[in-house]
């Protein structure tokens, strides 16, 4: 699997005990495949106009959404600005309830009404970035207006290809030194 995997001179500070950590968002046993999608994006998600991270360029993810994602460089795939919401949630399909998943941006909501919405707002989902999660009422744990990312990476343990991983905010980015 690691042969085109660019990073290979640098795998052994890849492994930082990332997995030792313990992660309320609950998404830390999510495959890369789960966490690509096609790339579509709600109509009308309004695209940034001068993004910090412009499309097509590389950054750093500070994020741990899921494993294998803190420190992979990304590839910038879409930029836009929105308002981003974590959520808390308990997924249609049975799962376990999930608590402050980050992210889901406003247009992702079913008739939501005017962004901001407010921390306790209840809300339906139409995000389809996990299973579970299309049609479940959520509650906003925080909101933020900034400028989100679509992101294409390789994972730092398993050099699996993520494509189009919504979302990334642009303070879970740093630029490539």
């Amino acid at each position: 699997m690691h042969h085109y995997n660019m990073q290979s001179e640098s795998h052994s500070e890849d492994h930082m005990n990332m997995q030792s950590e313990p992660h309320s968002g609950g998404h830390m046993n999510h495959s890369a495949g789960e966490m690509s999608s096609s790339g579509e994006v709600p109509e009308d998600l309004k695209e940034a106009e001068n993004p910090t991270y412009e499309v097509g360029s590389q950054a750093i993810i500070e994020a741990d959404h899921m494993r294998g994602m803190y420190g992979a460089e990304a590839t910038i795939s879409g930029a836009f600005d929105t308002t981003v919401y974590s959520v808390s949630y308990t997924p249609t399909n049975g799962g376990e309830p999930v608590e402050d998943h980050k992210w889901v941006i406003h247009e992702e909501l079913e008739n939501p009404g005017e962004a901001p919405l407010e921390p306790g707002d209840e809300v339906v989902m139409n995000a389809t970035h996990m299973e579970g999660m299309e049609g479940a009422t959520a509650t906003i744990d925080s909101a933020e207006q900034t400028t989100v990312y679509m992101v294409d990476f390789v994972t730092t343990d398993t050099g699996e290809e993520v494509q189009n991983h919504k979302w990334v905010i642009e303070s879970e980015l740093a630029p490539v030194e």
